[in-house]
């Protein structure tokens, strides 16, 4: 196994690469856009709102979880330089009293901004308070083009970054050339031979579908609106907190017109197509109602509340590495076919023990297509994570 090369938030030096890779050639360029939202209403860049990293994570089980990544690299994928993200990490940390994470940031561009450091921000920060041992890659693409976009996922998962996941909280409409860049996610291993899973934002457009989401090789995360059982802080910490969720309306959500249905989707999409790609496949909390405190003194001098499915990536990408950390711990490799994985539990006696099933609200006014119902639906997917619970059945899974 080769060594990954680690740095603390106190060690953290800005790195400059050269991409070794031999480039792939999607079938055309595009610009893609991060799926975040700013809470309505205005923001104190003085002090966090929203649902702050304690109760979210009691609120899904993740403070039941002993393991808090260690071993393991989460990659997030975003374009354009923060200048700050350092130092907001290393706020962020301190205020909420979380261990100062393992941060590595690798900057493929000049360009500062546009629009991206908010995400960027959000991403690294939830991936710290869900996995704070682990090691977090942020990979600043040159541009938001897809091209530049789809080079940052492969030098995440290259030597000496190594990411067993990735979170790519972007995406762009659907378009007839997509297959072929299903090949940046199908069958990937890192530079230490280990699967990788990928998990990308499903939108936050309401019904629709959006790319790289769709591909088959990619986990889709979806959005709820998440309301804890009681807003004052628990005794004791290792309670839990889940009131109820129901859809977010901005959840994006669909069949693809473009990409084939993996076998693991039939038969809990045969209602709506027996052919297509089914979108989204879990979900997280995501109304910016109900959203995450992210700071980001580039653009917003502070705290900001936000929301999207731009959270429901990370979030479910901190999940994932947790996960591969115990398998490693056990002397198993990393994932190899999440989605796969999560579906064979959906379809078991185990599916209510380990998922919540969201089976309220609505993504737009197109019938049974943009209701959440029980099951599976083009809202929520199978429903979002019992995280203590799944996360034992995850570690279990034969690759």
């Amino acid at each position: 196994m080769k060594k990954l090369f680690v740095l603390s938030i106190g060690m953290m030096v800005l790195l400059a690469v050269t991409l070794p890779l031999a480039a792939q050639s999607p079938a055309s360029s595009h610009t893609v856009y991060p799926p975040i939202k700013v809470a309505p209403g205005p923001q104190n860049p003085n002090n966090p709102s929203g649902i702050l990293p304690r109760s979210f994570k009691a609120a899904y089980g993740f403070n039941q979880i002993n393991n808090q990544g260690q071993g393991q690299t989460i990659a997030l994928v975003d374009a354009y330089d923060d200048p700050n993200i350092a130092s907001d990490l290393a706020f962020y940390a301190s205020y909420f009293h979380i261990a100062p994470c393992n941060f590595t940031k690798v900057k493929l561009g000049t360009v500062t901004g546009q629009g991206w450091d908010l995400e960027e921000s959000l991403d690294v920060q939830q991936a710290c308070a869900l996995a704070p041992q682990a090691n977090i890659v942020l990979v600043e693409a040159a541009s938001s083009n897809d091209t530049d976009l789809f080079t940052a996922v492969q030098v995440a998962t290259a030597a000496p970054y190594n990411a067993t996941v990735v979170s790519m909280s972007w995406g762009e409409g659907e378009f007839s050339g997509e297959l072929a860049d299903d090949s940046y996610f199908c069958n990937i291993l890192n530079g230490n031979g280990q699967p990788v899973t990928f998990v990308a934002a499903s939108g936050d457009g309401g019904h629709g579908t959006i790319y790289p989401s769709a591909s088959p090789c990619v986990v889709a995360a979806g959005g709820t609106s998440l309301v804890l059982s009681t807003t004052l802080p628990l005794g004791n910490p290792f309670l839990l907190n889940y009131g109820h969720e129901t859809a977010w309306d901005g959840s994006g959500g669909g069949v693809s017109p473009y990409e084939s249905q993996p076998s693991f989707q039939n038969p809990a999409c045969a209602t709506w197509s027996t052919s297509g790609r089914c979108l989204p496949d879990i979900a997280s909390d995501a109304n910016p109602g109900t959203g995450v405190p992210v700071y980001d003194t580039f653009s917003y001098g502070g705290w900001v509340q936000v929301g999207g499915t731009s959270v429901a990536s990370p979030d479910w990408g901190g999940f994932f590495v947790l996960v591969n950390s115990a398998r490693a711990i056990a002397g198993k490799g990393s994932l190899s076919q999440a989605d796969y994985d999560l579906y064979q539990i959906y379809y078991s006696s185990n599916y209510a023990n380990d998922f919540h099933d969201i089976t309220s609200g609505t993504n737009g006014g197109c019938g049974s297509q943009c209701d959440a119902g029980p099951g599976y639906d083009l809202v929520t997917g199978i429903g979002t994570y019992q995280a203590n619970v799944l996360y034992s059945a995850l570690v279990a899974a034969t690759n």
